[in-house]
């Protein structure tokens, strides 16, 4: 892989690991409910769980999803599914007391989430189609690099989403707050489910 490629990779990542998306709305309102230190077993979990992921469809495996469009639309229903149930539970979040009781997300629990990431398939199928090329070998160490280099970027956009969420902890003491809060990130993980329902809607 030439300077140029992985200097184009890393601003790729850099710009879909940082930027508003499934994996950042539900660590910021963990980061708010619970704090950083109980979030991250969760912030490890994408942090591991993406670059595995990355590495597995580089090998292969995005080449069987994009053979089969039934296999194409059954995860993208169970994505949204998955997303919709999600909000729900991040919106009924009601107080920084209620967390006491409550769970985040497990490690294999985020990290298994991102096998129906919509953002998540984006990055992966995009960047290795678009920075990857020859075979055997060459393929395979292109396809680790990047997997290897998300690694960093994933540890980076994770904490600072989850530190994001804990910062303002401070502010969201009071009755309510936390849960307007709990309910915008929640508001914006459907708004993430639009383009997938549109997809779907199409599909069937």
């Amino acid at each position: 892989m030439s300077a140029q490629t992985f200097y184009a990779v890393l601003l790729f990542s850099v710009v879909m690991a940082f930027t508003p998306g499934p994996n950042n709305m539900m660590l910021a309102s963990s980061g708010a409910t619970y704090g950083v230190r109980r979030t991250l077993p969760h912030l490890f979990g994408v942090s591991v769980g993406f670059p595995v992921m990355i590495l597995l469809v580089g090998l292969g495996l995005a080449s069987i999803l994009l053979a089969s469009p039934r296999l194409q639309l059954a995860m993208k229903i169970v994505s949204c599914v998955y997303l919709l149930w999600l909000a729900v539970q991040i919106g009924r979040s009601k107080s920084t007391g209620d967390a006491a009781s409550g769970k985040p997300m497990t490690f294999l629990a985020a990290a298994a989430f991102q096998w129906i990431n919509p953002k998540a398939w984006l990055y992966a199928v995009g960047a290795i189609s678009a920075y990857t090329s020859g075979s055997g070998t060459q393929l395979y160490t292109q396809v680790v690099i990047i997997a290897l280099l998300n690694i960093a970027v994933s540890l980076g956009s994770t904490t600072t989403w989850a530190t994001f969420g804990a910062a303002i902890r401070r502010f969201l003491r009071t009755p309510g707050t936390l849960r307007l809060f709990n309910l915008l990130m929640a508001l914006l993980l459907v708004g993430s489910t639009v383009p997938i329902l549109l997809e779907i809607r199409d599909g069937l």
